[in-house]
C-alpha cells in the first residue's frame, strides 16, 4: 500500500547542477525524476513532492552527434500553414540556451497543470551566480554517476 503524504509533510530540497559539459538529454531526464519526486520512496504520481533543481553555467550544455545543428524543435501557430522549427544552434545564437534545458525537461515530465507546477521548481542560470544561496542547495556531481554524461 502506498503511504499518501499530507501537503505539510512533504519537505523539497534544493539540488544544484553545474551543467558545464554535459550531454542534454541525459541532464534533462535525471533533471526531471527529481522534479518529479521519484528519487524519493515518497514518490506519488498525483503530489508535488519533487525537489528545487537550480542548474547553473547553461551556456556550456553540450549534444552528442549531430544534433547540436540537426535536431528541430517544431512549434505550430494554429493558422495553416504555421508550423515553425528551430534548431538548438539558432537558440543558442539568440541566447535563449536556457529553452534548450527547458524543452527537453518539459517533454519528460507528463501533461497537465502537475506538470507546469514541477517544471516552475527548475532553476536555469548563465554562468555560476544564483540568488538561491540561502537555501543551502546540495550540490550534485552529475558527471560522476555516468561515464557517458559528460563530453
Amino acid at each position: 500500500m502506498t503511504p499518501f503524504i499530507k501537503k505539510k509533510d512533504i519537505k523539497n530540497d534544493w539540488y544544484i547542477v553545474n551543467a558545464e559539459d554535459l550531454v542534454v538529454g541525459r541532464l534533462a531526464a535525471h533533471i526531471s525524476k527529481m522534479l518529479r519526486g521519484k528519487n524519493k520512496p515518497t514518490f506519488n504520481p498525483n503530489q508535488d513532492n519533487g525537489d528545487f533543481v537550480i542548474v547553473t553555467n547553461i551556456e556550456k550544455l553540450k549534444f552528442t552527434g549531430k544534433k547540436y545543428t540537426n535536431k528541430k524543435y517544431y512549434k505550430h501557430t494554429g493558422y495553416p500553414g504555421g508550423i515553425k522549427n528551430t534548431t538548438p544552434m539558432e537558440l543558442k545564437d539568440r541566447n535563449k540556451s536556457q529553452d534548450i534545458l527547458k524543452f527537453a525537461v518539459k517533454r519528460m515530465l507528463p501533461g497537465g497543470p502537475l506538470a507546469k507546477k514541477q517544471l516552475s521548481k527548475l532553476k536555469i542560470y548563465y554562468g555560476d551566480k544564483h540568488p538561491h544561496s540561502s537555501q543551502n542547495p546540495i550540490e550534485v556531481n552529475f558527471s560522476k554517476l555516468n561515464r557517458k554524461n559528460k563530453v
